[in-house]
């Protein structure tokens, strides 16, 4: 069975405004706790900011030149899926 998540606590202070938003917020969009609410807040900006950079791969790739593979190519990509994943299992 997987350990539960730890959690720690932060301060943050803000202008009652901004308090008031964050606990309204938090109700209407269902979270239990003002916490919940500013994790779910940070977890999508975390999302974002994973597909911003692979956007910026992919349009890297896009705008570099084009050549067919090879059968080495195939190849060498595929002995590196493979040490990625027993990596992977030896971590786990």
């Amino acid at each position: 069975m997987a350990d539960p998540i730890s959690l720690t606590s932060m301060t943050v202070s803000l202008p009652a405004a901004q308090k008031s938003f964050v606990q309204e917020r938090a109700a209407a969009t269902g979270c239990s706790t003002p916490s919940e609410y500013i994790r779910r807040l940070i977890h999508a900006d975390r999302v974002a900011t994973e597909r911003e950079a692979l956007e910026k791969l992919v349009l890297e790739g896009l705008g570099s030149p084009a050549r067919e593979m090879t059968s080495d190519d195939w190849d060498r990509l595929r002995a590196q899926l493979r040490r990625s994943v027993a990596d992977r299992g030896e971590a786990s």
